[in-house]
């Protein structure tokens, strides 16, 4: 039950990049367990997973409604859009390929379908114009599923405010990466929040030490109920969010992400304690 005069929050949900990857094999997945029921496995450990695979190749319908029917209720996936869109020298003539991503029928994971990001290379500098012209192409909806389009720029040029206002003028996520070399851009410019974690070691159990943890739980509860941490970076600090509750969606991804499930699994296990 929410305190008298407390905003109610948005949802929060932690997760990792990805459910196939050989080291998880006997550390998080039981032993033997055959891969073909990898994802149900993962998909009932965390409520949320990052695929990446869409980024460098196109799938099909029967793909994402088999992965849609291989997760329980209220879980939800973050796709990755394709690289060829993103990776277009003049991104406001992505268009065509950006409808031959949306053709592979990322519409069939229906109510399974999170956001979706578009990761720009670190070459890739801030080019107002330009960048305008690629939001323009993102739509409300594809096959009748509404959209939650997630910007995840890695040039520092993208630190400034006019990259904030684009993005909050098209309703788009800037993903905040907590990361050694990209630029960490905390503003929030719509309606939910992405960040992606991506410093955790994996000489630590869960990725993330316990009182990392504690702090990212933290951070993930304040803009769940509207508000933006004070202690990360923002490039525009004079442009404050709209006070409404938020989902957050929060990804550990780090170099080795041998811990990644294990830190997701412990991240969520804070956030239920204090829900």
């Amino acid at each position: 039950m929410n305190e008298p005069g407390r905003i109610r929050a948005g949802q929060i949900r932690a997760g990792m990049g990805g459910w196939t990857f050989e080291p998880w094999e006997g550390t998080f997945y039981p032993e033997k367990l055959p891969k073909k029921q990898q994802l149900q496995f993962a998909a009932r450990q965390v409520p949320t997973i990052e695929i990446n695979g869409t980024y460098y190749r196109g799938q099909t319908p029967e793909t994402f409604a088999k992965w849609a029917a291989d997760t329980p209720e209220n879980f939800v996936f973050a796709v990755k859009g394709n690289r060829f869109v993103t990776n277009k020298k003049v991104l406001g003539e992505a268009g065509e390929s950006m409808q031959k991503f949306w053709d592979t029928g990322v519409h069939e994971l229906g109510d399974r379908l999170g956001p979706v990001v578009w990761q720009f290379a670190p070459t890739k500098k801030f080019e107002p114009e330009d960048f305008e012209a690629f939001l323009k192409l993102l739509p409300e909806k594809t096959g009748g599923v509404a959209l939650r389009h997630v910007l995840e720029v890695r040039h520092a040029s993208f630190a400034v405010p006019e990259f904030v206002a684009l993005a909050k003028k098209y309703k788009a996520a800037i993903c905040y990466a907590h990361h050694h070399d990209y630029p960490e851009i905390a503003d929030v410019t719509a309606d939910f929040v992405y960040a992606r974690l991506q410093k955790g070691e994996d000489s630590v159990p869960t990725a993330y030490t316990p009182k990392e943890l504690d702090r990212w739980a933290a951070r993930a509860k304040e803009w769940a109920e509207g508000g933006q941490p004070d202690d990360l970076p923002l490039a525009d600090p004079a442009s404050k969010p709209a006070k409404q509750p938020r989902d957050v969606f929060l990804y550990i991804i780090h170099e080795g992400k041998i811990r990644a499930p294990q830190g997701a699994m412990a991240l969520m296990q804070r956030l239920e304690a204090k829900a």
